[in-house]
């Protein structure tokens, strides 16, 4: 089983995590360090590991084997798809759930602020039905952002929606990690992972690469046929 600890002095450390389905190997003796106020894209082909890497590392699916440490609380945007959208209660509502049960976090005023920086405060009202795709990432890194975790990991925040919103989104990670806050950012968006991201991991089963978009993209050339895209262009 995994063991959550918080004996490290960066942001999140994972040493040889695994775990399968039915004899199957998902995750392989993954290892991985992310430093304090660092935004990291975690990239991969379909299949690759990477959700299920994410629900390890917060805890919401327990390894075979292996260990987490982090000093800070880990928060996890969901993928849009596993929210059920047509929910009745609005915007507001649904970013104070991030709150969790015991309400615990910011306050209204503060939510109000959030939305604001999302570009979500003029449809706090807005039944969550009648929201786009766009908006709904929105919504859900605002509701991701309540709990003021030290760390926040967001399974692919930035996956079909528009490009203005796709900057949007990424100025605001940016501005999270600026601030201190450790993120990890699923995506399958190599050139966005190469041109604005701190660091990059390579996820296929196991880590076929790590370190800054320099030094990854040397390794690009042997990676291409896995990525099954022209990565290196």
């Amino acid at each position: 089983m995994t063991t959550i600890t918080s004996s490290t002095s960066t942001g999140l450390q994972a040493h040889d995590l695994c775990f399968g389905y039915q004899n199957r190997a998902v995750i392989d003796n993954v290892s991985l360090e992310l430093e304090p106020g660092t935004l990291t894209a975690l990239v991969g082909p379909n299949g690759a590991g990477k959700s299920t890497l994410l629900h390890l590392l917060q805890g919401r699916l327990k390894a075979s084997s292996g260990s987490v440490q982090c000093l800070a609380s880990i928060a996890l945007m969901p993928q849009r798809a596993a929210i059920d959208w047509s929910f009745p209660i609005t915007v507001l509502e649904m970013v104070k759930l991030g709150r969790g049960p015991k309400r615990h976090g910011p306050g209204n005023e503060d939510v109000d602020q959030i939305l604001e920086r999302v570009g979500m405060s003029n449809l706090r009202n807005r039944r969550l039905s009648r929201l786009s795709g766009g908006q709904q990432q929105r919504v859900l890194l605002a509701r991701a952002l309540t709990q003021q975790s030290g760390v926040l990991l967001l399974d692919e925040p930035c996956s079909a929606i528009d490009p203005p919103t796709r900057e949007h989104l990424l100025d605001v990670m940016r501005q999270q990690a600026d601030s201190g806050q450790t993120l990890l950012v699923s995506s399958h968006d190599w050139g966005s992972a190469l041109d604005s991201y701190d660091r990059v991991v390579v996820l296929d089963g196991n880590v076929r690469a790590c370190g800054t978009p320099v030094e990854v993209r040397e390794h690009l050339s042997d990676m291409t046929c896995m990525m099954g895209s022209s990565c290196c262009d």
